[in-house]
């Protein structure tokens, strides 16, 4: 295969604000044949835009014309989209998250083994400059053994007022699975993906169910709200490590805060600005990078990872298990919060 043939499947913000551009900087080894959408007037309109051959309004009759698919969709079709495409002998880069349960995930996982093509999912913070320089010194055992692992995911008053973020129905949540799940997948990323063992959440959506929103993202229906904004969670894993994270669309906090943590036991890291904390020769230490190689635009980073993985030149950076991970304890923080208890996992 000299050049990959990629079709685009949901031609919505995601798809025309961040993939479509960034796999087109890739001509030389990609080439976008096909866009689907369940609007045939919008596929045609961003084919058209985009000087892409092909629009088709079912993504089924688009398989025959490419050889991988980016899923674009809500998340309740990414489990079923993404098996078809798998089962056509396609490759898949499917959108954050992977999907809406467990069982899902783990039929996309299955129908990758079966179809042996690739699966990747779109968690582009792997893919930032910061990302690869703190799992580089944890690899390199800068910090030793990581005991705590603590995040923040805080937005002041942006619950995205646009698209189906709001729609339990077709996105499964709010904030936790929309935003926080960035930070949790780069999280377990890092620590090297330990098993989780015991999940406690709390999901909220309290504030957003108030009158008179102040609300910096668009706006929507207070009455008919019911996702989560906001949400606490604490996880162990089978080496005892323990996560903390805290995520929200809408708090009434000062100012936004992305952050997270680790602490090990020869030292720690921040990634979000990365910096390094020792504790040597009787002194304490905050090290801070003066540069940091890699690239900013980490969308496009994603688009060549894939491109290569699918052509066999690359090593695939987000793995469906590793996936599989963030929607496991993305359950069980909802299930946590619903029965009010600590929810055990096999």
């Amino acid at each position: 295969m000299n050049k990959l043939r990629l079709g685009i499947i949901g031609v919505g913000g995601i798809a025309i604000g961040r993939h479509i551009p960034a796999f087109q900087k890739l001509s030389e080894q990609a080439a976008i044949t096909a866009v689907t959408d369940v609007n045939l007037e919008r596929a045609e309109s961003v084919a058209k835009e985009f000087k892409i051959p092909h629009a088709f309004e079912s993504y089924q009759d688009m398989f025959p014309h490419v050889d991988a698919v980016v899923i674009c969709t809500p998340n309740k079709f990414h489990a079923e989209i993404t098996v078809k495409a798998l089962e056509a002998g396609l490759h898949v880069l499917c959108e954050k998250p992977m999907a809406m349960t467990t069982a899902e995930a783990e039929q996309m996982v299955e129908a990758s083994k079966r179809a042996g093509k690739v699966l990747s999912i779109g968690f582009h913070y792997r893919f930032m400059k910061e990302s690869q320089a703190a799992k580089k010194v944890i690899l390199e055992n800068e910090i030793g053994q990581p005991i705590v692992v603590r995040i923040q995911a805080l937005r002041r008053r942006k619950v995205p007022g646009w698209g189906v973020f709001t729609n339990k129905s077709l996105q499964g949540g709010g904030s936790l699975i929309d935003y926080g799940c960035h930070l949790l997948d780069l999280a377990l990323w890092l620590i090297g993906n330990p098993e989780p063992v015991e999940v406690s959440g709390t999901a909220y959506n309290i504030l957003s169910k108030q009158p008179d929103q102040v609300n910096l993202w668009g706006t929507f229906n207070h009455e008919t709200f019911d996702v989560d904004d906001h949400v606490t969670s604490y996880v162990r894993f089978d080496n005892n490590v323990s996560l903390m994270l805290e995520t929200t669309w809408a708090a009434n906090i000062e100012e936004d805060q992305e952050t997270l943590s680790i602490s090990g036991d020869q030292g720690g890291l921040d990634v979000f600005p990365f910096r390094l904390n020792y504790a040597k020769h009787g002194m304490l230490f905050n090290s801070a990078a003066s540069w940091i190689p890699g690239e900013e635009d980490y969308g496009l980073e994603q688009a060549r990872n894939f491109v290569g993985s699918c052509l066999g030149q690359t090593e695939q950076l987000v793995k469906p298990e590793e996936a599989l991970h963030v929607t496991k304890i993305i359950e069980a923080i909802y299930e946590s919060s619903e029965k009010k208890r600590s929810i055990i996992l096999e």
